[in-house]
């Protein structure tokens, strides 16, 4: 559907068909949290015509400075009703972009950095495609492990029917609201899930991500349950991965596919491996944005390892998935570095930024590689800090507001007194 006059009145008739009463208007804080309010339906012809001012102080994450008048305009491509609410006086969403009310100030819109950075690349003509494997656990109530549910990788025993059944109504949910799920499994861990969404264009995607991270947590909460996608949530099992399938097309041409080279990858997808792997570091601050990612950077735990002049091997982080002599559509990139609590907008922002430099630049990959992925959220604070790549991938504004949130966090953090602390200390001091 395009934004105009019968995208419009499809979205309209919809309403009225599906009994609809509220819409929800959702948006992403700099963070990647969803957030949003509702409108009634009779509001709804009046919300796509000009919009909805609210305060957008929310979008700013943990750095918010105050109020601040912002025009929600929604995407009209992301009309969905949500499955899981009644069908009477039901409810639909839309994303939207947000824009100043006043032109004087700017607005920290994540959403909006991507699509210019796919309009920027679309100059070149390329595509950007992603398809993702997102991880999660499902806990019971008291967000605890359930012991009856000790399945593992693949595990399809009928007595772990407890994750099954929950996936299966994840799929269904998904795609009812038009999100096609490639695969759903249980994961290496105990209580840890994955579903799999299939590949389709980044903006597509990113909307996508946030609505599946919705959906998971809203179907754990509708059997008593609760999802989390805490980069590492417990010390003695994995951590919650995103391993994104990378592809870059233009036209309708898979530029990563070659027949003539022995992994299929192009000369042009080994620019973007290289380039990805060059700002791998610099970009850790968004593809592993929380204090606690980096507990999922160690080793023995089917993840990268962080930690800088480390001989691991370059598949760790970045691998070229094996594929059929001539399926060229499926020659992509594995980027296996961010984890489930990323914010997918600027995530995707500085992939794509990344990979283009490597074209751009002719990036190769040095024989010698070694990993330089900061071990810590601090580390990546002064990694990122004067960072022309980063400012140039996300913009300035959204550059200066990740690093003041994240400088934040790790000062909060930094004044906690754990348990841990005071049981090890008091042995002796």
């Amino acid at each position: 559907m395009n934004n105009n006059s019968d995208t419009k009145e499809y979205i309209l008739r919809q309403a009225s068909e599906h009994d609809v009463k509220f819409i929800r208007l959702w948006f992403c804080d700099i963070l990647g949290r969803l957030k949003g309010f509702a409108i009634n339906v009779e509001d709804l012809e009046d919300c796509i015509d000009k919009g909805v001012i609210f305060d957008g102080g929310a979008i700013e994450g943990l750095a918010r400075q105050g109020e601040s008048d912002t025009i929600a305009t929604p995407d009209l491509n992301t009309w969905q009703i949500l499955p899981w609410r009644p069908d009477e006086n039901s409810v639909a969403r839309l994303f939207c972009n947000l824009n100043s009310f006043s032109n004087q100030e700017k607005v920290i819109d994540s959403r909006n950095v991507l699509q210019k950075n796919l309009m920027k690349a679309n100059k070149n003509d390329y595509k950007f495609y992603l398809s993702p494997e997102i991880e999660f656990y499902y806990l019971d109530s008291e967000k605890k492990i359930v012991d009856e549910d000790d399945a593992g990788y693949f595990d399809q025993r009928s007595v772990v029917n407890r994750g099954s059944n929950f996936r299966r109504e994840c799929v269904l949910s998904l795609e009812e609201m038009g999100i096609p799920v490639r695969s759903s499994h249980h994961e290496v861990s105990m209580n840890q899930h994955e579903i799999g969404l299939r590949h389709t264009d980044a903006l597509t995607m990113a909307d996508s991500i946030i609505t599946t991270r919705l959906v998971v947590k809203q179907t754990a909460l509708n059997h008593q349950g609760f999802a989390t996608f805490m980069p590492r949530p417990f010390g003695n099992l994995n951590g919650n991965g995103l391993h994104l399938y990378l592809s870059l097309y233009q036209g309708d041409e898979n530029v990563f596919y070659s027949e003539n080279t022995k992994n299929n990858l192009s000369n042009l997808g080994e620019n973007f491996m290289a380039g990805i792997l060059e700002y791998s570091a610099e970009m850790s601050i968004l593809t592993n944005q929380w204090i606690n990612s980096y507990k999922r950077l160690l080793p023995n735990l089917e993840a990268p390892v962080a930690g800088k002049d480390l001989s691991n091997n370059i598949s760790d982080i970045i691998r070229i998935p094996n594929i059929l002599k001539g399926d060229n559509n499926n020659a992509r990139i594995e980027f296996r570095l961010p984890d489930s609590a990323c914010n997918p907008y600027l995530t995707f922002s500085a992939i794509l930024h990344a990979g283009l430099e490597g074209i751009k630049n002719d990036i190769k990959i040095e024989k010698k590689w070694k990993s330089n992925i900061p071990s810590s959220l601090y580390e990546a604070i002064k990694v990122s800090e004067n960072s022309n790549f980063l400012k140039d991938a996300i913009g300035n504004e959204a550059y200066n507001s990740i690093l003041e949130n994240k400088e934040k966090e790790w000062i909060e953090h930094h004044s906690v007194v754990t348990d841990y602390e005071r049981k090890y200390y008091m042995k002796f001091l």
